[in-house]
């Protein structure tokens, strides 16, 4: 795809979100109240399932910058044990990686100088984003979540890095599952990124993985959906945009003003859709409360 036909894409899809600028909350304007509800009475069988993969602490292809856990308290020894004491610890990550389960805030991407919305790039300060942050999110992202497996769809365990889910991919996984995206939905695409890493080893997600194809978002656009997540990064690489290295990121966030969910894990969620034949769920989204923030490490959580 040319940089021109991507800038021409970005321009249509731009104004079909307009609607959600007025509110400061992109996207999120199609998950109404009523639609929450809905969502939540259809849940029928009480079962939870996590969407997030474990932190990981230790160096990888993908992952040279792992999360920090460490103890600042343990266990006193020998005479000092006796009466009260606190376990205690520190987390630190790089909340955008190629490995950890994220969510990204509308202020993640600037282009061109500018955040979604028309936003001033300069917003982003080093004291933290002083708009479209993550406090957005401060009371969580309740509403229908919909699983597309690609996999599944193609008769393939996973994706290869480098392929991309187009629009016609997303439809086929409906009809094969029977499930319909729609206004206000949270869509998960598989493409299998986690059961490769664990079948065949971890490798540099940064110079090769599985994404959505630009013009996919397209679909995103007409159904009204209000966050996209995926197993993988969202974005193929290479991409498939010259010039652009993250288009979907620029689309969807950008453009759209939908909240992305990166690295998420399917692989327990997959099987349990597949055993009930339901593929769409109450999904429970609660990042961190940071409130200058670009992103949180996340885990979502589906109701059937």
């Amino acid at each position: 795809m040319s940089e021109e036909a991507f800038r021409s894409l970005y321009e249509q899809l731009r104004d079909q979100a307009r609607t959600g600028e007025e509110h400061g909350r992109g996207a999120l304007v199609h998950l109404t109240p009523e639609r929450v509800r809905a969502a939540a009475a259809e849940v029928r069988y009480g079962r939870t399932v996590s969407l997030a993969a474990p932190i990981e602490t230790r160096p990888g292809p993908d992952n040279p910058e792992p999360a920090i856990h460490s103890m600042t308290a343990i266990a006193p020894r020998g005479p000092e044990a006796a009466g009260l004491h606190f376990a205690r610890d520190r987390f630190a990550m790089n909340v955008h990686g190629d490995t950890d389960s994220h969510l990204d805030a509308l202020c993640h991407v600037m282009f061109d100088g500018e955040l979604h919305g028309g936003v001033p790039a300069g917003t982003v300060t080093p004291g933290g984003a002083r708009a479209l942050a993550l406090d957005l999110l401060h009371d969580g992202i309740v509403g229908r979540g919909v699983l597309l497996d690609i996999p599944r769809s193609r008769g393939v365990p996973w994706l290869e890095p480098g392929d991309q889910v187009t629009t016609d991919d997303l439809t086929a996984a409906e009809a094969a599952q029977g499930v319909r995206t729609g206004p206000g939905d949270l869509l998960f695409v598989r493409v299998g990124h986690r059961r490769r890493r664990r079948e065949a080893g971890a490798w540099n997600a940064a110079q090769a993985r599985v994404g959505l194809h630009p013009r996919a978002m397209g679909f995103l656009a007409e159904r009204r959906v209000a966050v996209l997540g995926s197993d993988g990064n969202n974005d193929t690489a290479p991409s498939a945009v010259a010039g652009i290295a993250f288009p979907v990121h620029v689309l969807a966030i950008h453009a759209m003003g939908v909240h992305l969910m990166d690295y998420l894990d399917f692989e327990e969620l997959a099987p349990v859709c597949a055993e009930l034949d339901r593929w769409h769920f109450l999904c429970v989204v609660a990042p961190l409360r940071l409130p200058a923030a670009t992103g949180s490490p996340v885990n979502p959580i589906a109701v059937l």
